[in-house]
């Protein structure tokens, strides 16, 4: 099942991020990127009441995996996993997390941001590292640590949207994780949820043709 999960995230090669989002919003956002193709959804934890988002949208949607960001703990991280998370993401190299994590078979986005956190990420039993803050040194930051690293599935995230997916993954990445480039907060108030699909959709098209 972790294989299987971990595999549904890479082919995708979309994580949709929602930060902020009230439960129901986020049950429509996850029907609008879901239907764009995305497979991967994260709600992350500092959202006001995100165990309930998640188990919404667990209940909800079956053709996408919904996980948990900004994991800072242990206790956090079984919430989620309670609540139906099906994968892990953290902002840095958390030990804690990640054993918890692993105890229960599920897979991991560990935040790194140099070689020496992306390996130590890795080495302590992370399935994907998640390069972050990627907008900081953009793609060739990816490529230079996925050079003598390849054996680590890089997800570069933060200012990542469809004008530069592209490049990401040209430059090594497995997949990407996209917020605002994706959720926009302005459509979601204004019940745009038609703009937020277009958004995936641009986003999901971006990988797709890198990846050809």
């Amino acid at each position: 099942m972790r294989t299987d999960r971990l595999d549904r995230v890479t082919a995708g090669g979309v994580i949709a991020i929602l930060r902020g989002v009230e439960r129901d919003d986020a049950v429509r956002v996850a029907d609008a990127v879901v239907d764009a193709g995305v497979t991967a959804l994260e709600v992350t934890a500092d959202t006001p009441d995100a165990m309930s988002s998640i188990e919404a949208i667990a209940d909800r949607v079956d053709e996408a995996l919904v996980g948990a960001g900004t994991v800072l703990d242990s206790e956090t991280a079984r919430a989620a996993q309670l609540a139906g998370a099906e994968f892990l993401v953290t902002p840095t190299v958390n030990r804690d997390v990640i054993r918890t994590a692993n105890r229960y078979g599920t897979p991991t986005a560990v935040g790194a941001y140099t070689p020496t956190e992306a390996l130590s990420a890795f080495e302590a039993g992370a399935d994907l590292v998640k390069v972050f803050p990627a907008k900081t040194g953009g793609p060739d930051h990816v490529a230079a640590i996925g050079g003598p690293l390849p054996q680590i599935p890089l997800v570069p995230t933060g200012g990542v949207d469809a004008s530069n997916a592209g490049e990401y993954v040209r430059a090594g990445a497995a997949a990407v994780g996209v917020g605002s480039g994706i959720v926009d907060g302005e459509a979601i108030a204004d019940g745009e949820f038609d703009a937020i699909e277009s958004n995936a959709r641009a986003v999901v098209e971006a990988v797709s043709a890198a990846r050809r």
